[in-house]
């Protein structure tokens, strides 16, 4: 299912920012560009999606940007610069050589430096930070699968009035088909046996019936409305009823004897297939 959630924090390294961008796939897939600081959070982080999220192509990038305007301050150590002082005048005093200037004394590895954010501060003000950007984006992928299920349904309700339809004409489609055969024998002008007849009949009405196709389709409409009102993660089941509907509208087709018919099960397979594109994207 698509969702995209971003949250941004201030560090001491500057502004630590978390983006989450799902798509839908068959499985869990994570995939996360993180920052050495914070590579050896992603065993947790990947834990942490794998509770909230079953199915979803997702992409996870932290980044840590120097805030605009604020240098890192320098600060002296000054236990270290002591003992570079004291080392400096011991070894002047021995032999005839001239002391580092200033800047020399400040190159010089320990005296000066930026103070750091510890890791653990720095990971543990990550993990935060991901936890929010994930609770946004499971409520994001909420109100898209509400708005997806609304969707569906109301396909749905146009399918079930398209199987309704259908219904109702089955009386009559085969009276017609009836008279259509009796017709044509006339036409013909021959002698038929009667007994003969009416299995020939009988048999045209069997092969041509399609009570059981319309049965279970409206068995796999109450299925569908079935699972999305129960909620949770739903679309392997509804993709295997597409399937399903899909199935007995092509066999209603095969069976049609009319263009009414046939009419009805073409417009039955546009509404699965829209029905279709849209359970792609709902978990």
């Amino acid at each position: 299912m698509t969702a995209f959630a971003r949250e941004s924090v201030s560090s001491g390294l500057g502004l630590l920012t978390v983006e989450l961008r799902t798509v839908n796939h068959r499985y869990l897939d994570c995939s996360f560009k993180l920052p050495d600081e914070l590579r050896a959070l992603e065993p947790q982080l990947r834990d942490r999606l794998g509770q909230r999220l079953n199915r979803g192509k997702v992409d996870c990038m932290m980044r840590i940007q120097p805030l605009a305007g604020r240098g890192r301050e320098l600060a002296l150590n000054n236990d270290a610069l002591d003992e570079l002082l004291a080392a400096v005048d011991e070894v002047a005093g021995r032999i005839h050589t001239r002391k580092p200037t200033a800047l020399e004394v400040l190159q010089f590895p320990g005296v000066c430096g930026a103070p750091e954010q510890s890791e653990e501060s720095l990971q543990a003000a990550a993990s935060e930070l991901f936890a929010t950007a994930l609770e946004s984006l499971v409520q994001h992928r909420q109100r898209e699968g509400e708005k997806l299920a609304a969707l569906v349904l109301e396909r749905l309700e146009l399918l079930a009035g398209q199987v309704a339809s259908t219904r109702e004409q089955v009386p009559e489609l085969r009276r017609l088909q009836r008279e259509r055969v009796m017709g044509r024998i006339a036409e013909l002008g021959v002698d038929v046996d009667q007994g003969r007849l009416e299995q020939e009949l009988v048999y045209l009405a069997q092969k041509a019936d399609v009570d059981e196709e319309l049965d279970r389709l409206d068995a796999h409409v109450g299925e569908v409305r079935r699972a999305l009102e129960k909620g949770g993660p739903c679309g392997r089941r509804l993709d295997f009823l597409m399937q399903e509907l899909n199935r007995e509208a092509n066999t209603l087709s095969s069976k049609s004897t009319s263009s009414d018919t046939t009419q009805s099960a073409v417009e039955l397979k546009v509404l699965i297939e829209q029905m279709r594109e849209q359970i792609q994207n709902i978990e």
